[in-house]
């Protein structure tokens, strides 16, 4: 039985959080303090995490790590905003990192937020990780056992024989186990169902126990309700078609346009997830 995947973002990092630092800032001296409570009262956000560190050469300060799921226009101001807050709280400087994980298209990723008023300049920078550029072979090297979970997802990650390895690492500590589910989830997008069925020996309904099947699933439901448009559902669709199956899955966006039920909008929304292809998409609809 798989044990239900706890693979927040603060569970991930803590596994090896001296390692995930020196990787996300490349500063190779940094030492973790403690990993600080993020939470602030103007606003609120469920994946990132805020660690004091210290180094000889930079002294202490805080790194900041936002960890995404898919690239979104809005981080620019989001990474502006985290970091002030987090200098605010803890009176310390922050260095702020965001982990891009599916990549959307081809376009070029911020790494700084800037605007001017009236000759009031204000800027943020931060250093963008995007994992499909992540080499597969830093995972097991350094190791980064936080990044186990999606290697599938890396550079160099998609064969069967590196995921397998990455699941034996995994099913041997038991700190790491209950990830199996993210690696299954991650590895659906690199490999046919039935083969991820048997590497991992277990049904693959265990995959809707994973917070990143429901972070898709749930992304284009919340905003569905929030904003009761059907515009949103549409959007989302599209997004999670190109992530699946590129431009061939946007060529069904013209049938699927043409429904108006929002039940059934979500019902497509979850068959994109799980479906295997997409001439199975296509006997969906």
């Amino acid at each position: 039985m798989v044990k239900r995947a706890d693979v927040s973002t603060k569970k991930l990092i803590s596994l090896a959080p001296d390692n995930w630092v020196k990787w996300v800032t490349q500063i190779p001296d940094i030492k973790v303090g403690e990993i600080l409570d993020s939470e602030f009262q103007w606003i609120s956000r469920e994946s990132d995490v805020l660690i004091r560190v210290e180094s000889q050469q930079y002294g202490e300060f805080l790194v900041l790590n936002e960890l995404q799921l898919r690239p979104s226009s809005q981080m620019a101001r989001r990474m502006r905003a985290y970091a002030a807050l987090a200098e605010e709280k803890y009176n310390l400087p922050t260095y702020p990192v965001l982990i891009n994980i599916l990549k959307i298209n081809d376009e070029q990723i911020p790494d700084r937020f800037a605007s001017n008023i009236a000759g009031l300049q204000a800027r943020q920078d931060y250093r963008v990780i995007n994992l499909w550029e992540v080499d597969v072979n830093i995972v097991f090297n350094q190791p980064l056992p936080s990044l186990l979970p999606f290697v599938p997802i890396l550079q160099g990650g998609e064969n069967e024989s590196t995921i397998r390895e990455a699941l034996q690492i995994l099913r041997a500590d038991e700190q790491l186990d209950q990830l199996e589910t993210v690696l299954a989830f991650f590895a659906t997008f690199v490999l046919e169902s039935t083969l991820v069925q048997e590497i991992m020996r277990w049904d693959m309904a265990v995959l809707r126990e994973s917070p990143w099947y429901q972070e898709i699933e749930q992304r284009g439901i919340r905003i569905g309700e929030e904003r009761g448009r059907r515009e949103n559902f549409l959007a989302n669709i599209a997004t999670i078609l190109e992530v699946r199956f590129g431009s061939e899955g946007l060529e069904l966006m013209p049938q699927i346009a043409q429904i108006s039920d929002l039940e059934r909008l979500q019902e497509i929304l979850r068959s994109i997830v799980v479906a295997n292809t997409i001439e199975e998409l296509r006997d969906v609809l």
